[in-house]
């Protein structure tokens, strides 16, 4: 099972509030990057996302290293837990044999390394159907799925991140994780909410829905016309036993636009208001949250994000 030791303590009442950063020079090195922005939980690539070719996983995460290394940084700053991100070639709904293969090998390299670390998971977004369209695609999807939880360790977590719709990317629609989730009915399968892509995607962040009006209508893509917020979308899923991870992201683009772009906290068109409804509510809580910001200075989380997300719950 998964080291309960490198698991979310919330025993204070407060959320694990981290962020995803740099893992050069090793693992151990993210933990210690997290804690100098004030953070108490991290997310890393194992290698680079825009490249397939993936270390030996013993060079990234043996015994030895995650013993006198990872674990070691851990204790040391009170890092807890570790998420892991996959690359974004993957691509669960290609229709091209050899992108099929290199994404489950990455997958499966990635889900090592969770078991190892005894993390909270590896979030993936699954893909895009390249105009196929989700009817089309889902079957495949699934099988992929089954493919790469059958191909790796029993003690690792498969996510699956809600898109914002941009480029034919699965998942901006919830009840579609909820259809992968019920396919493969499996402990080893969750998701993981990103705010940014669920408001893009048409998904009210705060206590009620924005008003569609005439403006906003004409700069929403047709699908992201929705008439429930995030909160009652993932109950009307029944999504919350399965959430494991949220990413804390501000929007840069509007309501409903099926743009993917981040913004920093409070800077862009998602309202702090609104964020801090949804992140107050006591089944988000319980979850490790992720800032995947651009920073202050461009190159990423910083301190001044952690600490407007930390004010969200004073």
């Amino acid at each position: 099972m998964t080291d309960q030791t490198n698991q979310p303590d919330n025993s204070n009442g407060l959320p694990r509030i981290g962020a995803h950063v740099s893992a050069a020079g090793g693992i151990h090195k993210a933990v210690e990057r997290a804690a100098a922005i004030g953070g108490n939980c991290v997310q890393v690539f194992t290698a680079s996302p825009r490249s397939w070719r993936r270390p030996e996983i013993e060079k990234v995460a043996s015994k030895e290293i995650i013993e006198k290394e990872i674990k070691k940084a851990q204790k040391e700053y009170d890092i807890f837990p570790i998420v892991t991100h996959t690359m974004y070639l993957v691509n669960l709904a290609s229709p091209k044999k050899e992108q099929l293969e290199k994404s489950r090998q990455v997958l499966e390299f990635d889900l090592e390394f969770d078991a190892r670390v005894g993390g909270s998971g590896v979030v993936v977004h699954l893909g895009s159907h390249l105009g196929a369209g989700w009817e089309a695609t889902k079957e495949g999807v699934v099988e992929q799925i089954q493919k790469i939880l059958s191909a790796s360790s029993g003690e690792s977590t498969l996510l699956i991140e809600n898109s914002a719709g941009q480029n034919g990317k699965l998942c901006s629609d919830l009840s579609e994780i909820r259809w992968v989730l019920d396919q493969i009915n499996s402990p080893r399968l969750g998701w993981c909410v990103d705010t940014c892509h669920a408001y893009a995607a048409g998904y009210g962040v705060g206590e009620t829905q924005p008003i569609f009006t005439e403006e906003r209508t004409a700069a929403a893509k047709p699908e992201n016309i929705r008439n429930q917020t995030l909160l009652a979308a993932i109950t009307e899923n029944n999504l919350w036993s399965e959430l494991k991870v949220v990413h804390v992201n501000g929007s840069r683009d509007p309501f409903a636009s099926g743009r993917d772009r981040h913004a920093n906290i409070g800077e862009g068109e998602l309202l702090n208001s609104d964020m801090a409804y949804f992140l107050n509510d006591k089944r988000v809580m319980t979850k490790p949250m992720i800032l995947e910001v651009p920073g202050l200075d461009g190159n990423g989380p910083d301190s001044h994000n952690v600490e407007l997300v930390k004010a969200f719950f004073k």
